[in-house]
């Protein structure tokens, strides 16, 4: 039976703002983000989906997104699964030290994880939710740089061309049948009529 898993990424945080690499650091989300949030939460709303499940990384930035989009309503499971890359060393320093993508297993001498690492924990994660019984429609709030290993490890099976330069509150819409994901649809909000 085929099932829909939304996946999407938080709202923009004050590291965000500041350019700062944030794996498995946290920070808040700023007042623009919580705006994304409602956006991502209304669009949702506009479009009649609704979850039987919902999870979010372990991070706040994640958690208080997935808070906004659901109007705190809906109960939900924290995991570990779909936190952020873990940049080692690299947590919190500027966004310009980061080297040129791809990053393939530059950040596990510092302590994080490679590319592929990222990708067998996440999909490992998604693949355990999905596999529930009941978990029809699932959200699944996340982070970019996870959201982007996801979608490459199911690349092959993907409806539509690889998505670069993930936006804050983007879903991605994946089909869930025979134990594969499909990428059928990517949502890219337009934020700029929010005000500050």
């Amino acid at each position: 039976m085929k099932k829909t898993l939304y996946l999407m990424r938080h709202g923009q945080t004050l590291f965000n703002l500041q350019h700062k690499i944030q794996g498995w650091c946290d920070s808040p989300l700023t007042e623009l983000g919580q705006k994304q949030a409602a956006v991502a939460g209304q669009y949702f709303k506009d479009h009649h989906i609704t979850f039987d499940h919902a999870y979010s990384s372990t991070s706040e930035r994640a958690s208080d997104t997935l808070e906004i989009v659901t109007d705190s309503h809906m109960p939900y499971t924290r995991l570990k699964g779909l936190k952020e890359w873990n940049f080692g060393a690299f947590e919190g320093k500027d966004e310009c030290l980061n080297p040129a993508l791809p990053y393939g297993d530059f950040f596990c001498q510092f302590g994080g994880e490679s590319d592929l690492d990222v990708q067998k924990r996440i999909s490992d994660t998604l693949l355990n939710i999905m596999r529930k019984d009941g978990h029809q429609s699932v959200l699944a709030v996340s982070h970019g740089g996870a959201c982007a290993q996801f979608m490459l490890a199911w690349l092959h099976t993907s409806r539509i061309s690889q998505v670069r330069g993930i936006g804050n509150c983007a879903i991605f819409i994946y089909e869930f049948e025979d134990d594969t994901f499909t990428l059928t649809e990517y949502v890219k909000h337009d934020f700029s009529q929010l005000e500050l």
